[in-house]
């Protein structure tokens, strides 16, 4: 009877255990959720352009121009815009590439990696 009432529940070690995974993972979430917001940042600044008809947006300049002040408001600051986003005019609309990958240190020489492509097709207002 006694070696059924010692066996319940976890060990210390086990919970120890338990606890180490879990701050490992929620560091990693809390390293990479930045950079999966200023993502999604973006894709409302470069998708603003087909619904906001009172900025006049015709040319290559004047996108990239929107994007940065986007970013601006959003503080993404560590961000080159003009290797992350290609931008070419084809038939009254915009092609929009975005592509850009992040890196962050997790333990000494392992780091998180995030790589963001999309396409966009954006009709000029």
């Amino acid at each position: 009877m006694k070696s059924t009432h010692s066996q319940k529940g976890m060990s210390i070690l086990s919970w120890l255990m338990v606890l180490a995974f879990i701050a490992f993972f929620a560091s990693a979430v809390f390293k990479m959720l930045p950079h999966y917001l200023d993502y999604m940042s973006l894709e409302k600044i470069i998708t603003s352009v087909e619904t906001d008809a009172s900025k006049d947006i015709r040319s290559v300049g004047a996108f990239y121009g929107h994007v940065g002040k986007g970013m601006q408001v959003n503080a993404i600051r560590d961000l080159n815009l003009q290797e992350a986003l290609k931008i070419k005019i084809e038939s009254n609309e915009f092609r929009v590439h975005l592509k850009y990958e992040k890196r962050e240190p997790l333990i000494q020489n392992i780091d998180l990696v995030v790589r963001f492509d999309k396409e966009f097709r954006v009709r000029m207002p």
